[in-house]
């Protein structure tokens, strides 16, 4: 049985969690940093809980009915969805945001394993989320400075012929 203490717990750490995946984006100057990550995640972990204490009380069969709380949860997904979607835009040959959008996505899903109780799962996926923008943007960055250099030394050698 889920107590009001727990669940004030879970959107807590759901929030924590989402703050540091959005720590990131935040440093990084990016739209949707560390506040947009934290309430997304709050969001999430707020609509699980209240769908598992919905299913807790109401669930019964002197209540009359089954509430199964696996059907909000599909319905946070599609609204973030969109959510991120907002956040691409397209001008002439790049795309952008798109990190952005689906470091929003990872947030949601954060949010939604911490409201629905599953602690260890949501913070492998923080910290895996993490490395991710982490490492990766310094990779892309080398990747891309080595692209350059080696686009630049083409340039040249076609130049001397």
């Amino acid at each position: 049985m889920l107590s009001e203490t727990e669940a004030v717990l879970r959107l807590v750490l759901a929030t924590l969690l989402g703050g540091a995946l959005g720590l990131e984006r935040e440093l990084s100057d990016k739209p949707a940093g560390l506040r947009t990550h934290m309430l997304v995640a709050e969001g999430a972990a707020l609509f699980m809980v209240g769908s598992m204490l919905l299913a807790q009380d109401f669930s019964q069969p002197s209540a009359g009915g089954l509430i199964d709380p696996s059907r909000i949860g599909s319905t946070i997904v599609t609204g973030v969805g969109f959510l991120g979607g907002g956040m691409i835009l397209r001008a002439r040959d790049r795309v952008y945001g798109l990190t952005t959008a689906a470091g929003i996505w990872v947030a949601a899903a954060i949010g939604m394993l911490v409201g629905a109780g599953y602690y260890l799962i949501a913070i492998v996926g923080t910290l895996i989320g993490i490395v991710t923008v982490v490492l990766f943007r310094r990779l892309e960055e080398r990747l891309s400075v080595a692209k350059e250099s080696g686009q630049q030394a083409m340039g040249r050698a076609s130049d001397d012929d």
